[in-house]
């Protein structure tokens, strides 16, 4: 029975009320502060406090200003991330109701992870749970919530994410989607195609990040108090070639904004990244957890947390987001943001209030124990949401510590440990990359020159011009050997042909050879062999030398010499003139030992790789003329004194300096008479 003595009209016309009045507009933080109540089965019951992860809220309140047109949020496990993905939904249809399209990375995750949370913040908040439909239309991916649609589609489906228009949208998990759905394009792209009818559709685009090669930068941001400069070290722009984030690609196109503290003891500002975490060297896991601590990036102060967190929630809630080119006031200010459609955010697992710096560091120190790549991903990923370069050796110099190994002689010259010299040619389709390098006592080398031949390899020119510079004496000693790749591949458009690098090597087959790598050998470091060839398929074939490679055991050694200190014997010497080019393309790979396999796999990190191969040429070819013998101590007693000027061009002819005699001096000065017309008798 009902009960009549109940007059119904103010409770109906509250609820009328309560549909079409206009609320004052908040950001999300704020409506989640006043509307959100977590239920006792949570792990912190009561009102919502957004500000316990105060790295989030940036992200919600730039999705909602209507100034851009995608926000980027890229960042560690435990941040607080999807709560705030929900105080804009909550927000949105509380306030401004939208159909609202959340794509999650599969059918599962929406089920059994996101549907929970998503209906239980509709039940907290006294707003919203008087506006859900419910019943039989209320559906596990689909319910109408203030007269509008919210639907949670999977990523792997195409058909779910072209269902429904949106005003607002949110992708989880990027990095985990489908690149390519049915042949129907890029999640992202779908997804972005059901706003185009409203004006100011915004997607949210979050998730932990995946494999890369990306640096940092330090750049300028303004002074403090007392006039110092302040300077913050930053993600750098890397190459998208080098990037298989996808999250991460995105990040770069956008904002750039990065979370950044105060150092709790000098106060200068700093954005904490990984390489901040230190605990006691040699600790097992759980002493990395006891002993963990973040060193301060400028001064070197110790900040140590205490068991409840306190330190780094004072961090925290002084914390700022700040992009390349702000200055840290302006940033405070939320002045001079960079213009773009897409604001993307980057912050630290290391921020988040629910993971101590000790777990992170004791999850870190059981990836690296377990020596298993994907472990040590998911510790540099999850953890502290940076991209995780594969197979980087940690005992690697990097480009910036490898330019110390400068000497002060310039490139043509010729140090006094220079005893004999060689070089190595990588042959592309345009042209010819080259090093040459000198070699003395027990395998030391020094940098002598290096650079690119422009030119068609197809036809004469570019040889004609190898020939001159590898025949041509430096400060009167020649280049004893002279080793050229030409094991290409067909599938490379980029490779040159191999039956010009075989012509090229009979005719000066007293200086230069043909080689081919292989990945390993199992026995000696290379072998040579006589192979019948012919050089443009329709002459009679002639017989030449062909020298097989170990790649693994050269490139192992030139990387073994880049390792060595600089005083040590056997270190290997860079020109003064050597750029950060030529260094980043000798540390483009790296050598990987698979779990479960014997044999060794280079794994390409940088796009550019030529000069590598190019030294690990040089370097087999001065293997082959014994370099790693020669005894200490022993140096050329015909130095020509270093040129201090400015680079310039290797002159052309340079007076003759007699070399120590040897018994080899009168060959290879009839050699050089002779080079030019052999060069031209024998095309």
């Amino acid at each position: 029975m009902f009960d009549q003595t109940k007059d119904p009209g103010p409770d109906l016309m509250r609820r009328f009320g309560d549909l079409i009045r206009a609320p004052a507009l908040t950001t999300p933080d704020e409506w989640a502060r006043a509307n959100r109540v977590y239920g006792p089965e949570t792990g912190l019951p009561g009102p919502r406090n957004p500000y316990l992860s105060p790295s989030m809220v940036p992200l919600g309140r730039a999705a909602v200003s209507g100034l851009y047109r995608r926000v980027v949020g890229v960042t560690g496990a435990q941040t607080g991330k999807t709560d705030t993905v929900l105080d804009v939904i909550g927000q949105r249809l509380d306030q401004r109701p939208t159909p609202i399209l959340y794509v999650g990375p599969s059918a599962e995750f929406n089920r059994d992870q996101f549907e929970p949370r998503l209906r239980r913040m509709i039940d907290e908040s006294a707003g919203l749970t008087s506006k859900l439909v419910r019943g039989r239309r209320e559906k596990k991916t689909l319910k109408t919530v203030a007269g509008v649609r919210v639907r949670l589609a999977s990523a792997a489906s195409s058909t779910s994410l072209k269902s429904d228009p949106a005003g607002l949208a949110l992708i989880d998990e990027y990095d985990e989607m489908l690149k390519n759905i049915r042949g129907q394009g890029d999640p992202l792209g779908l997804v972005e195609a059901r706003g185009d009818t409203y004006a100011d559709f915004c997607t949210i685009i979050t998730s932990t990040p995946g494999q890369g090669v990306v640096e940092t930068e330090e750049i300028e941001a303004g002074t403090d108090e007392d006039g110092n400069l302040i300077t913050l070290e930053f993600f750098a722009i890397g190459d998208p070639v080098e990037i298989e984030s996808p999250i991460w690609r995105l990040f770069q196109e956008g904002t750039r904004h990065h979370w950044a503290w105060h150092c709790p003891h000098c106060g200068v500002p700093f954005i904490p990244m990984r390489k901040h975490l230190h605990w006691a060297p040699g600790s097992t896991p759980v002493q990395a957890a006891k002993t963990a601590y973040l060193l301060c990036p400028h001064n070197g102060c110790i900040i140590e947390d205490d068991a409840q967190g306190s330190v780094k929630a004072a961090m925290n809630a002084g914390g700022f987001m700040i992009a390349p080119g702000q200055t840290v006031e302006d940033a405070k200010a939320g002045r001079d943001v960079p213009e773009n459609r897409t604001y993307s955010q980057w912050s630290s697992g290391l921020a988040s209030p629910f993971v101590s710096w000790g777990e992170r560091a004791e999850r870190l120190v059981k990836a690296e124990m377990s020596g298993e790549e994907d472990k040590r991903q998911t510790a540099v990923n999850a953890n502290f949401g940076e991209v995780y370069s594969p197979f980087v050796s940690g005992d690697m110099p990097d480009w910036q510590s490898l330019l110390k190994h400068r000497g002060d002689y310039g490139p043509g010259d010729l140090p006094a440990g220079v005893l004999r010299l060689a070089m190595g040619v990588d042959v592309q389709k345009r042209g010819l990359y080259f090093v040459i390098r000198g070699f003395g006592a027990r395998g030391a080398s020094w940098l002598i020159d290096h650079g690119f031949l422009i030119g068609d390899t197809d036809e004469d020119d570019v040889w004609l011009d190898l020939a001159n510079l590898m025949l041509d004496p430096i400060q009167g000693h020649h280049i004893e050997k002279v080793f050229i790749d030409s094991g290409f591949r067909p599938d490379k458009p980029e490779a040159g042909s191999i039956h010009r690098v075989y012509d090229f090597c009979r005719r000066y087959s007293f200086i230069a050879t043909a080689c081919k790598g292989r990945s390993t050998m199992g026995g000696a470091p290379y072998t040579v062999s006589k192979i019948e060839v012919k050089p443009d398929g329709r002459r009679r074939p002639f017989s030449m030398k062909l020298v097989m490679l170990d790649t693994d055991f050269f490139k192992s050694l030139v990387h073994s010499r880049i390792k060595t200190p600089i005083e040590a014997p056997g270190a290997f010497h860079l020109h003064r003139e050597a750029d950060e080019d030529y260094v980043r393309q000798l540390l483009s790979e790296v050598r990987l030992v698979e779990p479960g396999k014997s044999k060794p796999v280079w794994k390409q990190v940088k796009r550019a790789n030529h000069l590598l191969d190019c030294e690990a040429l040089a370097a087999a070819a001065g293997f082959s003329l014994n370099v790693q013998r020669l005894p200490d101590g022993a140096e050329r007693n015909d130095v020509v004194p270093a040129r201090a000027d400015t680079p310039q061009e290797r002159p052309q002819s340079v007076a003759q300096v007699e070399p120590a005699p040897d018994k080899d001096a009168a060959l290879r000065a009839l050699r050089s008479k002779f080079a030019r017309f052999g060069a031209r008798a024998n095309k």
